[in-house]
């Protein structure tokens, strides 16, 4: 009974989360006349033609570009990211000063709102010749994704024995081979959880893929809201719907297929001894 109970709940939450989600799959799968007279749960005739419009359509828009622009700023914008937070974090882990000022100083730099940032970034962008580019994108992507990458990457190393620094550096290994050579392999599955969320992140990001671009680079979260408007007015929920599910699934499957990975660095130090 009490089994029965437990899951009863969990299938009810789970439910009340993906209750968005699973409206969005429902729409994609009606065409426009069954969302005139059924826009409920049940699905009399189920279809793919909300699929194939979007995937056929590429004379108005682009999914394929969109989709194509989405992965590279947010491969940009979390590899980057990577590369300048580990060897920042191994800092940070090591020094006192560095966990107590610099680490505090990055996050409460990233709870400020970004549309702050919104003008001096634009006109900078403009100087550069950076607006309406992928790199452009995954520089700011970059940003967005530090603090977090910062976060995850020096508690993980923090929970490094500082010993095998010590010992390594007796035989002779400068600070880089320490950690490249000791601390990376030891961290790895929270280099891997950073690539997770920095990549579910960077793709998600909808403000500053807006602001910096047009035609060339729009990232997915952009170009799905084109799908909205119809040709002759209106909206096609069917069409934004089956837009909202394809855009979705990239992070998605991303995040399934490496859960094991990210469950085992989030536990990774909570049992000692």
């Amino acid at each position: 009974m009490l089994n029965l109970l437990r899951w009863l709940v969990f299938s009810i939450v789970v439910l009340a989360m993906n209750f968005p989600v699973l409206v969005t799959v429902i729409t994609s799968l009606k065409s426009a006349r069954e969302l005139s007279f059924n826009p409920g749960f049940w699905i009399g005739e189920p279809t793919l033609e909300n699929y194939m419009r979007v995937l056929g359509e590429t004379d108005r828009f682009n999914i394929y570009g969109y989709l194509f622009n989405s992965t590279v700023a947010s491969l940009i914008g979390t590899g980057l990211a990577i590369a300048l937070a580990f060897p920042a974090a191994y800092a940070i882990a090591r020094s006192e000063a560095g966990n107590r000022t610099l680490l505090p100083l990055i996050i409460n730099l990233r709870a400020v709102p970004l549309i702050i940032f919104a003008i001096p970034l634009y006109m900078m962008y403009q100087w550069l010749g950076l607006l309406d580019t992928q790199l452009g994108l995954g520089l700011i992507l970059t940003i967005v994704n530090t603090p977090l990458a910062l976060v995850i990457l020096v508690n993980a190393i923090s929970d490094v024995p500082s010993e095998l620094d010590e010992a390594a550096k007796m035989d002779g290994a400068s600070s880089r081979q320490v950690m490249l050579m000791i601390i990376r392999p030891v961290v790895r599955p929270a280099l891997v959880t950073t690539f997770i969320f920095g990549f579910i992140t960077a793709w998600n990001e909808f403000l500053f893929g807006l602001m910096l671009t047009t035609s060339r680079a729009v990232p997915m979260t952009v170009g799905a809201s084109f799908f909205f408007a119809a040709s002759g007015g209106g909206v096609q929920w069917g069409t934004a719907s089956a837009v909202m599910v394809l855009g979705a699934l990239p992070p998605a499957l991303l995040g399934l297929l490496m859960y094991r990975q990210i469950s085992a660095s989030l536990t990774a130090g909570a049992v000692k001894g």
